[in-house]
């Protein structure tokens, strides 16, 4: 079994819905075991079954609180347990927290914020190590959902828009701390797929010049299918960063 290959291992947080769901489903029909994970149990089992059917694939749901060190050992025991083995780890979880005044922001959302977006991404991968370096054969690859928000913010988003700048040092210390044993790990920025969570991109969202603007978003599958390409790399070779976003969207150029 190779890190790129049929029935690999491939973990996905925060899979149960919205980008996550589109790449867990992407991997199951490449062939890949999938397990999502997430905080509802509920959600994610009906995602699992839901996805195993129209995929033909093999897709588990196992509950986990990626902020909890405990949660998070639990679930990389329990996939160790059942496969052996973890050949990808995309780190997708993250919320974000109310578009308000930074002021106005109150220090547990922005630790809610912290918690499951960079916290989350660093348990799994510390985690991730330890199951990747012990395991033959060896190595694995790690994808980490950064967002455009790693590099350029909008208004009232210092909480997620700080830990997915964080993210892009996570990626980087990751691929650098992986290298000595064939783990690789690379980052993708989405900008503007269109979920649940990112609905109100297309009727109206805050510009940088203060004004509402509706933007243009693109099916989550985009996302999905650069994941797995990403995942079908061998080890000797990675995606470091890599940015999939709505061509109109108003993100190249000034604010």
């Amino acid at each position: 079994m190779t890190a790129a290959g049929r029935g690999a291992v491939a973990l996905v947080t925060g899979g149960g819905t919205g980008v996550g769901r589109a790449i867990a489903r992407a991997l199951a029909a490449a062939g890949y075991q999938v397990v999502i994970s997430g905080r509802r149990r509920e959600v994610l089992e009906k995602a699992a079954a839901e996805l195993a059917a129209e995929t033909s694939g093999q897709v588990h749901a196992l509950a986990a609180d990626v902020g909890d060190p405990q949660s998070v050992r639990a679930l990389f025991d329990a996939i160790e347990q059942t496969f052996g083995r973890l050949d990808l780890l995309v780190n997708n979880a993250g919320v974000s927290a109310p578009g308000v005044p930074m002021e106005e922001l109150t220090f547990e959302q922005w630790n809610a914020v912290v918690s499951a977006n960079l916290t989350g991404a660093f348990l799994c991968t510390q985690q991730a190590f330890r199951l990747m370096k012990a395991q033959s054969p060896r190595g694995g690859r790690i994808i980490n959902n950064g967002s455009i928000s790693a590099t350029t913010p909008r208004p009232n988003s210092a909480p997620y828009t700080a830990t997915k700048h964080a993210i892009t040092g996570l990626t980087k210390s990751t691929a650098l701390d992986g290298r000595n044993f064939d783990i690789a790990c690379g980052q993708i920025d989405i900008g503007n797929a269109a979920t649940e969570m990112t609905q109100k991109i297309s009727t109206g969202v805050i510009q940088a010049n203060g004004s509402l603007a509706a933007e243009p978003t693109i099916d989550s599958a985009h996302i999905a299918n650069a994941v797995v390409y990403m995942a079908s790399l061998p080890l000797d070779a990675n995606v470091l960063t890599m940015t999939v976003m709505a061509t109109k969207m108003p993100f190249v150029g000034r604010g």
